[in-house]
């Protein structure tokens, strides 16, 4: 990830940036949690790891949602419902919020390695189709002005 210049602090690509950095540190910690046979943690990161990388396409239109119900309805509705991003990864990300409210909230909720793998796995595909998706519309913005 690129580091802001000089004078570029508060932009909007800044901020893009950056959630998508979080994101990718998010997924860090849900790595090590999974290595340390943490998978309730690890499934608790990986879900957070795709809400960063939601917010940072939500940055791209200056929008900011203080709820997850909120972030992934929006996302949703303007990104899976309209194909932008295909309907089953809308699909797994709304798999992967469950599991963490699971993980997160009911009792005797018992994560597994293979349920913890494949938020990980999630993650890291959400992820790398965001930041895709995020740099080539800021790519096309610098070169529309």
């Amino acid at each position: 990830m690129e580091q802001p210049k000089g004078g570029e602090l508060g932009t909007k690509r800044n901020l893009v940036i950056y959630r998508l950095q979080t994101s990718k540190d998010t997924l860090k910690s849900a790595q090590i949690l999974f290595a340390a046979e943490e998978y309730k943690g690890a499934n608790n990161r990986a879900y957070y790891a795709i809400f960063h990388a939601i917010n940072a396409i939500h940055a791209l239109n200056g929008k900011a949602y203080k709820r997850h119900k909120d972030a992934i309805g929006n996302f949703n509705k303007e990104y899976v419902k309209t194909e932008i991003f295909s309907r089953e990864i809308g699909r797994k990300i709304g798999e992967a919020e469950e599991i963490r409210h699971a993980s997160d909230y009911d009792d005797f909720y018992i994560a597994s390695r293979e349920e913890a793998e494949r938020q990980i796995d999630v993650a890291s595909e959400f992820i790398q189709m965001a930041e895709k998706y995020c740099m080539s519309q800021l790519e096309n913005e610098k070169i529309n002005g």
